[in-house]
């Protein structure tokens, strides 16, 4: 996350330009959804995320979860 990114008191779900170190936010919100799980991530927690699929994880199980599953396809 970018310093100039940190204004988060917009809506409760944020959307969000995943890079390949780091994330923009493009609307301010508290989380973002795991693309796997479902499960809400605090802006502060995401770790994980794809930039070529533009998707957050909740962890490491999700993120490998969803690359073995665009490696079957």
């Amino acid at each position: 996350m970018n310093a100039h990114d940190r204004d988060l008191t917009g809506a409760d779900i944020a959307k969000l330009h995943y890079g390949d170190g780091d994330f923009a936010v493009l609307r301010p919100g508290r989380y973002v959804l795991c693309a796997v799980s479902g499960a809400k991530i605090p802006l502060e927690q995401l770790r994980y995320w794809s930039a070529p699929l533009q998707e957050a994880y909740a962890g490491p199980a999700e993120a490998l979860k969803r690359w073995q599953d665009t490696q079957e396809s």
